[in-house]
C-alpha cells in the first residue's frame, strides 16, 4: 500500500466462510432429521459454529468499514483489486447477504429457545454494525463504480476517528491472526 494504491481488501476476504451456504447446510440437515430430539442434539452441535460463523461476520463488516474510514484518508488514491469494480449495481442483489443476516438473526433467536430452551439475543454494537454497514453498502452502490479513494462514500451518521494509525494496527493484527471480532472494540470510534 502506498499514498497512491491502496487495496480494497486489505486481507479480510482469506478469513471469511460464506454465511448463507453454511447456515443453508445446517438447516438442510435439520430438515433431514425425523426425530425431534435428533434435530435437538443436531442444533446443540451447529449453535457454537453458528455463533462463530456469525461474529466472524460482524467483525468482516465492521473491518470494512474501518478500512474504508481509513483509507479514505490517502486523497484520490486508486483501489487495486476491486472485484466489484464495473459490476451492474442491483440493490436487492448486493443486500442480500446483509438482509439475509439481519433477518437470520431474529430465526436464531426462535431457534435457539426451540431447540435447546435457552435465550440468544444479539448486543446493540452488532445489530449498530449490521445497520451501519446495510447503510455503507447502500451508499457505495455495491462498489461496483469505487475506482480511487475519493470514490468511497462514508454515510453521514458516521463518525470520524482521531487515530487512524490504531485502526490500521488492529486490522493488521485482525488480518494476521484470522479474529475478525477483535475489531468490535472499535465500533464506538466510526458508529
Amino acid at each position: 500500500m502506498t499514498n497512491k494504491e491502496v487495496q480494497f481488501d486489505p486481507g479480510f476476504i482469506q478469513h471469511m466462510s460464506a454465511f448463507i451456504p453454511n447456515i443453508e447446510y445446517v438447516y438442510n440437515t435439520l430438515g433431514a432429521c425425523r426425530d425431534f430430539n435428533r434435530k435437538k442434539q443436531q442444533f446443540r452441535m451447529y449453535y457454537p459454529k453458528i455463533q462463530s460463523l456469525l461474529k466472524n461476520y460482524l467483525g468482516f463488516y465492521l473491518g470494512c468499514i474501518l478500512w474504508a474510514v481509513y483509507i479514505k484518508q490517502f486523497d484520490n488514491a486508486t483501489i487495486l483489486n476491486n472485484l466489484c469494480y464495473g459490476g451492474e449495481y442491483d440493490e436487492k442483489e448486493s443486500l442480500a447477504e446483509v438482509d439475509f443476516i439481519i433477518d437470520y438473526v431474529e430465526q436464531l433467536k426462535k431457534d435457539v429457545k426451540y431447540y435447546t430452551g435457552q435465550n440468544f439475543s444479539i448486543d446493540s454494537t452488532s445489530m449498530s454494525i449490521l445497520e451501519a454497514y446495510h447503510a455503507f453498502l447502500k451508499a457505495n452502490e455495491g462498489f461496483v463504480k469505487t475506482q480511487t479513494t475519493n470514490d468511497i462514500k462514508i454515510p453521514d451518521s458516521f463518525k470520524t476517528p482521531s487515530d487512524l494509525e490504531e485502526i490500521h494496527k488492529e486490522i493488521e493484527k485482525v488480518v494476521e491472526n484470522g479474529k475478525l471480532y477483535e475489531l468490535f472494540p472499535l465500533a464506538e470510534k466510526v458508529l
